[in-house]
């Protein structure tokens, strides 16, 4: 009695999968003539349900027959689609491509994978359904965008598995191959910012555009929106997008903490959680006093593309040198040649000094030292951002923002000093 409730389970998930992509595919061809298009929501049905039949006879007769079965649904497949191209000229694949995945997700449902293979399903319902705007993104990607990627994904793909995975130098702290990783680390976070940037287009919110603006790079939306600020004389408005932007910072900070030594992350997790929200209350505050409208002002936020080889290779130099002398600062100074560190790095870049200590922090004793130094150095970085919002703006009201900003940021470290 189990063994026929498994398979009617099964059967059951193995019918979904191929019910949802073929109602999608109906859906997409809705306004085609009955018999036009290769396949639709029974056939798509069906193949599913072949595919978990398949998998349940395989295991009476071997998994041959599963393999049979695929071959069989392939065929199909193409000789539909060769047979589509001659009548209507229609290069497309993505249906017949459709056709044999379903068959898979469906016996890899039923050989037990139900969770990942409807998990696989949606993806490829959002892939097929949402065509038209992956094409429209693509247009607003330059070629010169997308040949900078390339280049730099090419060197990375090539250069890291010859790098050696070992230190070099003083205190053996050069480690080639963990220095680049993190570089694409770093570009990879960045690019997402910049890709949400074009995305949204020429008429997104302060909102969004400092959200998004700040995984790139919270420093150049500060200085965008401190020009947006003094142009249109809304100081509340553009320095609570000044707020969020440096929010936004401390959860790339955290990202970068938990991939490089999570450990850590379950120790600093609750500080930086403080810090970002403390700014997202300011932010919140001063959203409500500006008026809560929402200015169009993403085409006027200046990121550039992180993945240019040369970024890419500054921020290696960088992240090096910050390795090498916070080794240095710590025999040379002690700890607080390391608090130094972090506030001097801090006013320049945050990642770096992030990733330094964070590596370092792997050996328990630099653990406490590692998390000051983070802290600090996030600090200083947002309060940098304060004095060049006030700076560039040249409100008297923006001064009060770093003062703001200090105190949004207390509670998280005086959770350092007490916890």
């Amino acid at each position: 009695m189990e063994d026929t409730y498994q398979s009617v389970i099964t059967l059951a998930v193995s019918l979904a999968i191929g019910l949802l992509v073929g109602i999608e595919r109906s859906w997409s061809d809705r306004d085609g003539e009955e018999g036009s298009r290769i396949a639709g929501l029974r056939t798509f049905s069906l193949i599913g349900l072949l595919g978990g039949v398949a998998v349940l006879l395989g295991r009476e007769v071997g998994g041959w027959f599963v393999g049979v079965a695929f071959i069989v649904v392939a065929a199909l497949s193409i000789t539909a689609h060769v047979l589509d191209v001659q009548e209507d000229q229609d290069l497309g694949t993505t249906t017949a491509f459709s056709m044999m995945l379903v068959f898979v997700l469906a016996a890899w449902a039923a050989y037990g994978a139900v969770v990942p293979a409807m998990a696989v399903t949606v993806v490829v319902i959002s892939l097929l359904g949402y065509k038209p705007v992956l094409h429209s993104w693509l247009h607003m990607i330059s070629p010169q965008d997308f040949f900078a990627g390339a280049k730099l994904l090419i060197i990375s793909v090539v250069l890291l598995p010859l790098l050696p995975n070992q230190g070099y130098g003083p205190w053996q702290v050069m480690n080639p191959f963990w220095t680049w990783l993190m570089v694409v680390l770093i570009s990879g976070l960045s690019f997402l910012g910049y890709v949400g940037m074009k995305i949204l287009g020429e008429r997104a919110g302060l909102i969004m555009t400092a959200i998004v603006g700040a995984l790139a790079s919270s420093t150049a939306v500060t200085v965008s929106l401190a020009r947006l600020a003094k142009q249109r004389q809304r100081y509340r408005l553009f320095a609570g997008g000044v707020l969020l932007a440096s929010a936004i910072m401390f959860l790339r900070v955290m990202i970068e903490i938990f991939v490089v030594y999570p450990g850590l992350l379950a120790r600093m997790w609750l500080p930086l959680s403080m810090m970002c929200i403390g700014l997202l209350a300011g932010f919140v505050w001063l959203w409500l006093r500006g008026g809560r409208s929402s200015p169009d002002v993403s085409r006027d936020v200046e990121v550039k593309n992180p993945l240019q080889l040369g970024m890419a290779l500054q921020f290696g130099v960088l992240l090096a040198a910050i390795l090498l002398l916070s080794e240095a600062m710590k025999a040379w100074f002690g700890d607080y040649g390391v608090y130094a560190l972090s506030v001097v790095s801090g006013i320049m870049d945050v990642d770096a000094i992030t990733l330094s200590l964070a590596k370092s922090a792997r050996q328990p004793a630099q653990a406490d030292v590692a998390i000051v130094g983070i802290l600090l150095a996030c600090a200083t970085n947002t309060l940098v951002k304060g004095i060049m919002f006030a700076t560039i703006s040249g409100t008297r009201q923006a001064i009060r923002l770093p003062v703001f900003m200090g105190v949004a940021m207390l509670p998280g470290l005086l959770v350092v000093l007490l916890w």
